[in-house]
């Protein structure tokens, strides 16, 4: 009966997107979230300049591990921005073989310009340079290098830290925006659901994993409103 039970899990293999290359899946989603004005205000960031919100990228990865290092690897790589008609679309990559990482890389480069201005919550630290060595190791140019990079975590530890239990973007979702997720699948959690699905298991997991990121990326663009909109 384990065995027939462990069969009818590994049954389950289907990941969402469109497979634009062997291994590789798109998800794309355009919705209503948030209001931003056409310049978005940046003092909280002690930039001199506002930016447009057309120019945003919003963007997090799903890695292997927290360890950083050449040893870890990104397999998600979620990014989300604003369109000319306000609307906010949502994108993400997710590779399914090993062999798939450095498509991803490729794809995500295709979605930058020299004029991008990252968002990210704690990505400066983590998620720029895990994948700046991604793409050297992959041995494709670095499209990262040069460009404008505002990382929320700075900011908000500015304002709330000691205020809050601590400045996690799960707090901050919270407090700022009052998002409580349901059925969320910890980040902590996600390199297992992907190496389990390497080794045959159920895609369960990953959805959960994609419908995390995705919520990621939908609460770093509601914080980087929130900010803009503190007083200066």
């Amino acid at each position: 009966m384990q065995g027939m039970a462990r069969r009818a899990l590994s049954s389950d293999r289907m990941v969402p997107g469109i497979e634009i290359a062997p291994g590789l899946f798109l998800t794309e989603a355009i919705v209503d979230w948030g209001c931003p004005t056409p310049l978005i205000d940046t003092t909280f960031a002690r930039w001199d300049e506002p930016v447009a919100h057309s120019r945003l990228l919003h963007f997090d990865t799903e890695t292997t591990g927290l360890a950083g290092g050449t040893g870890t690897r990104a397999w998600m790589i979620g990014a989300a921005d604003w369109l000319a008609d306000g609307h906010f679309r949502l994108r993400q990559l997710t590779t399914t073989t090993m062999g798939a990482e450095t498509a991803m890389l490729r794809t995500f480069a295709q979605w930058l310009q020299p004029d991008t201005v990252l968002v990210s919550y704690n990505g400066k630290c983590y998620d720029s340079p895990l994948l700046k060595t991604r793409f050297r190791l992959a041995r494709l140019p670095d499209p990262l290098s040069g460009l404008g990079h505002l990382d929320l975590l700075h900011p908000v530890r500015r304002h709330w830290k000691g205020v809050w239990e601590n400045c996690r973007l799960a707090t901050a979702e919270r407090e700022l925006l009052g998002v409580v997720r349901e059925d969320d699948l910890p980040g902590s959690e996600a390199p297992a659901a992907w190496l389990s699905y390497l080794r045959g298991g159920s895609a369960l997991n990953l959805r959960r994993v994609l419908a995390h990121n995705s919520q990621d990326l939908k609460s770093l663009a509601g914080v980087l409103l929130h900010l803009a909109s503190l007083p200066r």
